[in-house]
């Protein structure tokens, strides 16, 4: 095994050290997250390598890759060694690694647990740093029919307009939707705000027969759910 400290330049590695030859010989798998990002940005500094480099980035948000997808350009180019093309690089290959999670499939998403809607919206709505609030639309097999944006806020909150909301609903001829919003604090518990939305959907969905069959709030990793909670209108 290379002694990485006597010489931080990855050319000067044994080849089976090197993560380009890692994953040429042994596959993708068998790398570390901080090799995955060393072939990313493609070299370090004189004194740290590409690979201790992409480890410094990594512990600066505690070996989240979640974390990592919420550093911008600006904030990835603070470490020295990352030049605007690498952090735009870095960025590019966690928004594809995004994008692949949130590809459609050939066969519908169905909900029967509060945890399937959650799964569902997560990629969309985890790495913000402000409110927005999504609903997804089923048919009468509780299948997605759509996922879709109504609302983009601040840091502190959205505002979903009910009409919009039954709008979408409508022009889909869904039987039913879920509402789903993300707190960036971190908190899962819902706010005034938040238990009065779900009364008035409930009421406006009743008289429109779709039923709101859920609304959801993500936070972080976690997610709170009215349904779960036995949440009824008063």
């Amino acid at each position: 095994m290379t002694d990485y400290s006597a010489n931080n330049s990855i050319k000067h590695w044994s080849e089976e050290d090197r993560p380009r030859e890692k994953l040429l010989l042994k596959g993708s798998l068998t790398l570390s997250e901080a090799e995955l990002i060393a072939i990313l940005i493609g070299s370090g500094t004189k004194k740290v390598s590409a690979v201790d480099l992409a480890r410094n980035i990594l512990k600066s948000v505690n070996n989240d890759l979640a974390e990592l997808s919420k550093l911008s350009i600006i904030e990835l180019t603070k470490f020295k060694g990352i030049g605007e093309a690498k952090a735009i690089s870095i960025i590019s290959a966690l928004e594809l690694g995004k994008r692949r999670l949130n590809a459609k499939s050939t066969v519908k998403d169905k909900i029967t647990t509060s945890n399937d809607a959650f799964e569902i919206l997560y990629p969309y709505l985890v790495d913000l740093k402000h409110e927005e609030f999504w609903i997804l639309l089923l048919d009468r097999a509780n299948q997605v029919i759509k996922k879709q944006k109504i609302s983009a806020g601040g840091v502190s909150g959205t505002v979903a307009d009910i009409k919009m909301i039954f709008k979408s609903a409508i022009d889909q001829l869904a039987s039913s939707i879920i509402l789903c919003h993300n707190h960036p604090s971190g908190n899962t518990k819902p706010s005034n705000n938040d238990n009065s939305l779900t009364k008035k959907c409930k009421e406006a969905g009743k008289l429109l027969d779709i039923e709101v069959l859920d609304h959801i709030i993500i936070a972080g990793n976690e997610f709170y759910s009215f349904a779960d909670n036995d949440f009824v209108p008063t």
